[in-house]
């Protein structure tokens, strides 16, 4: 009982020291969400819900920062402590701090694995950084990224030791000042113009897998006609079976075999087709069979609907859903965030700017040159909501800082 309520302080203390630590900077508009933001349990949602494992490490939370000029080493000390995935620009970040094509913004954190993970290969991901990385484990290069839309994982098995490991992220974002993809960030943001985000947006998780061989990526496809879903799995290597799923909630309806990189073929009785009122989902579960054992195993989703162009009764093209003509309706989103910018506080957050829609009669959301995070198209897939999804433009670097939308 005695060693129990030892722990219980002792977590409480870390807790109270890493609050002391954050704190929401600046005195911009707040969300409610942002007010209620713990800075130990930040975003815990598993944020890539068509390919979600049940065992995963989040990092997101406080790690240290600093900013240097173009050509300095990793910093030996830091400047302080930011609250990760928030952009360093944001409040929520605990900095709001503007870094331009001059400076490089470094991040720095420790972690341990769980003993379970040992003989396994470790994938370190991240949702999104703006905009171009190099990521370091343990002083060694593991990788580097550019786009600050795209998700990326990248295999540190080969530079892990033993006990803590230590991470570090170097970030270069010139924002508008070249000539790249920034929707409507601007260094010096005015008018239709909003805040740079630099640096991490989205959440950075690590997770076990094989060592052998593992399952990297789903599509999924469909015909209503047929009454068939198809799916595209893609693995680390050419080696086992994939053994596909479909259930309808609990009932399972189908499952196949399939060698990876070969469509499966679900075939699915009196589909329930998906639309705006009736958004019916399937869960799919994915497993990687090696000599007769499971060595990966993946929850994912998918939708059976059919988006076309019809001519009607009069020869006019019309948008038809499942056949039928639909009218779609909808705001023009920004996703932006008066406190994180980029990154909504947290996963109600998001859900609710989705929900919210809905409830106010529309059918449909324009993504505004800005890509969000995989949770908010799941959102959107579970309410009901159709997405028409702009590219991020690019940024004009003729002096005057505007941009095309």
């Amino acid at each position: 009982m005695k060693k129990n309520l030892l722990t219980l302080l002792l977590a409480v203390a870390v807790v109270a020291t890493a609050s002391a630590e954050w704190k929401i900077a600046g005195d911009k508009i707040r969300t409610t969400w942002a007010e209620n933001l713990d800075p130990n349990n930040v975003l815990p949602e598993y944020p890539r819900p068509q390919l979600e494992r049940n065992e995963w490490m989040n990092l997101n939370g406080l790690w240290s920062y600093a900013v240097t000029d173009l050509t300095a080493a990793k910093p030996t000390t830091f400047d302080g402590q930011i609250l990760v995935p928030f952009a360093i620009e944001s409040a929520l970040s605990g900095v709001q701090k503007r870094v331009t094509k001059d400076d490089i913004l470094w991040y720095e954190r420790t972690f341990t694995l769980p003993s379970s993970w040992n003989g396994k290969r470790v994938m370190l991901n991240f949702g999104a950084v703006d905009w171009s990385c190099d990521v370091y484990l343990n002083d060694i290069l593991v990788g580097n990224h550019t786009g600050g839309y795209a998700p990326f994982s990248l295999d540190i098995t080969a530079a892990l030791t033993k006990g803590e490991q230590r991470l570090v992220v170097r970030v270069w974002d010139p924002t508008d000042s070249v000539h790249n993809p920034v929707g409507k960030q601007r260094l010096n943001p005015s008018g239709i113009w909003y805040t740079a985000v630099s640096g991490i947006w989205q959440t950075v998780w690590l997770e076990p897998v094989a060592k052998t061989n593992h399952i990297e990526g789903i599509t999924t496809d469909c015909d209503i006609v047929r009454g068939e879903l198809y799916v595209d799995a893609a693995t680390a290597n050419s080696n086992g079976t994939l053994q596909i799923e479909v259930l309808d909630g609990d009932k399972s309806l189908y499952t196949t075999k399939v060698l990876p990189g070969v469509r499966a073929t679900l075939p699915i009785k009196d589909a329930k087709l998906w639309t705006p009122d009736t958004p019916h989902l399937y869960t799919l579960k994915l497993s990687l069979i090696e000599k007769g054992k499971v060595v990966d195993s993946a929850n994912s989703y998918a939708a059976l609907r059919q988006f076309s162009v019809e001519r009607d009764a009069m020869g006019h093209k019309r948008m038809t859903l499942n056949g039928a003509p639909i009218f779609m309706y909808g705001p023009l989103d920004q996703g932006w965030w008066p406190d994180g910018l980029y990154t909504a506080p947290t996963d109600e957050a998001l859900l609710s700017d989705v929900i919210l829609t809905k409830e106010l009669g529309f059918n449909t959301i324009r993504k505004h040159i800005k890509v969000e995070p995989a949770r908010w198209y799941y959102h959107c897939d579970q309410q009901g909501i159709i997405v028409w999804q702009d590219m991020p433009c690019l940024a004009l670097y003729n002096g005057n800082s505007k941009g095309g939308m």
